[in-house]
C-alpha cells in the first residue's frame, strides 16, 4: 500500500457528542465502566435499571444538520451523517456545507455498520405482531436496509463518487479502510470518507446479553470517520495530515470455541503479518498495538496470543474499548481515532501489558470479528 493520509476525522462516542470530548475523554483515562451512565432513549433506566450499556451523552443532531428532515431518519444515521461532515469539514474539503477542495463527483464513502438499524427493523416487527403490518411507517422502512445510513450520508452532503457499506462485523471499520485505498488507487475519487458507525438499541442490547457476552462488558454506541485522500492532490492543496494508512491484512480462520461465534489466533496473526507485509515494516518498528480487548476474556486471550505470535512478549499493547465500550461495528474505527489521538502525542495511553519507550509513532490496530475474520492496520505519524 502507498502511504495514504488522513486529513481529517471526527469522532462521536460514549465520551461525548464532538472531538474535543473524545479527546478530553482519553486524557481522562476512566473506564467506561466507572462512568456515571446518562439518560438512554433506547435503554430508560426505569425498565433496564443494571445496563452497562452507554448511549453519546449530549448527542443532538439538530445542532448541526437543523431540524428539517430529521424525523425519518434513524439513529444510525443521525450519527453518520453528523460524522460525515465534521470529517469533511476537519479536512477543509467543506465549509459552510460547500466545497472548497475536491468536487462532489470525486467524493465518496465506505462506512461500517454490522447490524444496521436494528432500531428500525425492531419497531416495524413490533407494528406488524402487536398491531397489524397496515400501521407500519413507510418511511421508516428504508431503514432497516444496512446501507441505508451510507445512502443518506452521500445524499445529505453530496458525495456522488462511490458510496459502500462494509459490513464484516467488529473488524469493519479496519476493512473499510483496504476498500476505500482499492477506489482511491483505481482513481475512482480523490477523497473518500471512511470510518464505522453502530447505534446502541434495546435488540442489540438484549441480543447480545442472551447469546452470552458477559454483563461485565460495557456496551456502547459511536462513530468514526476519516478522510483518505490521494497523497499527490492533498499534497498539492496544502492539507494538513493527522497521519498516514501504512499497511492493511485481514483473514480468516476457523473458530475456537463455540459454534454461533468463535475466533482464531492463527487468523489475526496472519492479519497482522500482512498489514506489516503491506506497509514493509518490521515488527520491531511497531511501537504500540490498538487491540479489540473489552473483557469478553476468551476473545481478549486469543487477540493476545495473535499478537505476541507475531510481535512478541514486550510489544506495548492497549485496550480502547476500556474506555469506549463494546460498539460493534464503529469498534474498529473509534480503536484507529484512539491511535490518532495517541501518535506523536504526549497522552496517557492505558496499556495493558508492556511499556511505551516515548511517544508511539507506528501503531498497529487490531480486530476480531466473532466469527472467525480479523482485520489489522498499521498507522504512522504523518
Amino acid at each position: 500500500m502507498r502511504p495514504r493520509p488522513i486529513t481529517g476525522w471526527a469522532v462521536a462516542s460514549a465520551l461525548g457528542p464532538t472531538l474535543p470530548d473524545f479527546l478530553r475523554g482519553l486524557r481522562e483515562g476512566t473506564p467506561l465502566r466507572s462512568r456515571p451512565r446518562p439518560p438512554s432513549q433506547a435503554l430508560p433506566k426505569e425498565r433496564w435499571p443494571e445496563t452497562l450499556a452507554f448511549e453519546i451523552p449530549g448527542f443532538d443532531p439538530s445542532e448541526t444538520l437543523g431540524d428539517k428532515g430529521l424525523r425519518s431518519l434513524d439513529r444510525l444515521t443521525k450519527l453518520l451523517v453528523v460524522a460525515a461532515r465534521a470529517a469533511l469539514a476537519d479536512a477543509g474539503i467543506k465549509r459552510d456545507g460547500e466545497f472548497v477542495a475536491h468536487s462532489p463527483e470525486s467524493a465518496g464513502l465506505v462506512a461500517s455498520n454490522a447490524y444496521g438499524s436494528l432500531e428500525a427493523i425492531d419497531e416495524l416487527h413490533r407494528v406488524a405482531t402487536l398491531e397489524d403490518a397496515r400501521y407500519i411507517n413507510p418511511s421508516r422502512f428504508p431503514n432497516t436496509v444496512s446501507n441505508t445510513a451510507s445512502g443518506y450520508v452521500s445524499i445529505w452532503e453530496g458525495l456522488r463518487a462511490l458510496n459502500v457499506t462494509v459490513s464484516s462485523g467488529n473488524p469493519g471499520g479496519l476493512d473499510a479502510v483496504l476498500v476505500a485505498d482499492t477506489h482511491l488507487s483505481a482513481r475512482r475519487a480523490a477523497c473518500v470518507v471512511t470510518g464505522g458507525a453502530e447505534a446502541m438499541s434495546e435488540a442489540l442490547y438484549v441480543g447480545w446479553r442472551k447469546v452470552g457476552m458477559p454483563t461485565t462488558v460495557p456496551l456502547a454506541e459511536g462513530a468514526a470517520l476519516f478522510v483518505l485522500e490521494d497523497a499527490d492532490m492533498a499534497t498539492a492543496r496544502g492539507a494538513r495530515v493527522r497521519a498516514h494508512v501504512l499497511g492493511h491484512g485481514a483473514a480468516f480462520g476457523q473458530p475456537e470455541g463455540h459454534a454461533l461465534f468463535g475466533t482464531s489466533t492463527s487468523a489475526l496473526a496472519r492479519a497482522i503479518a500482512q498489514a506489516l507485509e503491506d506497509a514493509a515494516t518490521d515488527a520491531r518498528d511497531v511501537d504500540l498495538v490498538l487491540a479489540g480487548m473489552g473483557g469478553f476474556s476468551a476473545y481478549d486471550e486469543i487477540e493476545l496470543s495473535g499478537i505476541t505470535r507475531v510481535l512478541g512478549p514486550d510489544v506495548a499493547v492497549a485496550a480502547p474499548k476500556r474506555l469506549l465500550g463494546e460498539t460493534f461495528g464503529a469498534a474498529a474505527a473509534l480503536s484507529m481515532a484512539a491511535a490518532l489521538a495517541w501518535i506523536g502525542e504526549e497522552m496517557p495511553v492505558p496499556l495493558v501489558r508492556g511499556r511505551l519507550a516515548g511517544r508511539p509513532r507506528r501503531v498497529l490496530v487490531t480486530e476480531l470479528g466473532f466469527y472467525g475474520n480479523a482485520s489489522a492496520v498499521l498507522l504512522g505519524a504523518p
